[in-house]
């Protein structure tokens, strides 16, 4: 039998301080794609950045100028990584859950990427602090993803801070670098991560709090239909056994 629901994973929720802008955007973007770029090409594409950026980097261990080329890739990144879905719903490609998979799945390449191509830049006092950023970001996205399968709804953005504000601030990352160099970037990488594990303390609480009222309100919503069938269940009368 042909599944027809409709697949949870084809919505985001994403009330990022930058999504009224991109939603502005994308009617006046995405008929403007060529035909010939369908979904599937877009979401690949990351692929080819995450390398990029990675060749790049190194190269900026030589020279940190060519960040600037790391930061070109991160913004084509976002661009290819924002518009592949939607070009599959507007052409109706039908790789709805092809692509929640691997658009997901290639955003952590891309994350590693990164955090891989600043491990060429920075001195090797500041490894430790790429590993736990690596840790912290994946656990953002472990709870997004068991979120969404305890819920059925897929949240992308937290107190206004999304995938798109992520690539700004990595761009803004890499010129503070090019500009004033990397002596400042240790001091920096241990006062992200501090902020980003309170971020994710405050995100697994607020997300366990949620899911809880889910279990309460379903349990609820049982014990009355419980009551509801006892009510309705007519009396039946045991006869006497008589000897």
């Amino acid at each position: 039998m042909i599944e027809t629901q409709e697949f949870a994973g084809a919505h985001k929720t994403n009330n990022s301080f930058l999504s009224p802008l991109e939603r502005r955007l994308a009617p006046i973007v995405i008929p403007r794609i060529p035909g010939w770029i369908e979904t599937q090409h877009l979401t690949m594409l990351t692929l080819v950045w995450s390398l990029l950026i990675v060749l790049f980097s190194a190269l900026a261990a030589g020279n940190i100028r060519w960040l600037w080329l790391v930061s070109l890739m991160i913004f084509l990144q976002w661009v290819t990584d924002h518009y592949d879905g939607k070009v599959g719903k507007y052409r109706n490609t039908g790789l709805v859950r092809w692509g929640y998979y691997m658009d997901h799945l290639l955003d952590y390449v891309f994350l590693c990427s990164i955090l891989l191509g600043y491990a060429f830049i920075l001195p090797e006092g500041s490894r430790f602090q790429l590993l736990l950023m690596l840790a912290l970001f994946a656990a953002f996205d472990f709870s997004t993803f068991l979120a969404f399968a305890a819920t059925d709804k897929l949240k992308i953005s937290y107190l206004k801070f999304g995938p798109t504000e992520f690539r700004l601030a990595l761009i803004v990352v890499n010129a503070l670098l090019i500009n004033f160099g990397t002596k400042h970037m240790i001091g920096g990488l241990k006062w992200v991560n501090a902020g980003a594990a309170v971020g994710l303390c405050a995100l697994v609480y607020t997300t366990q709090k949620k899911i809880w009222q889910l279990d309460m309100a379903s349990r609820r919503q049982n014990a009355i239909i419980k009551t509801e069938l006892k009510l309705e269940k007519p009396y039946t009368p045991v006869e006497e056994c008589t000897f």
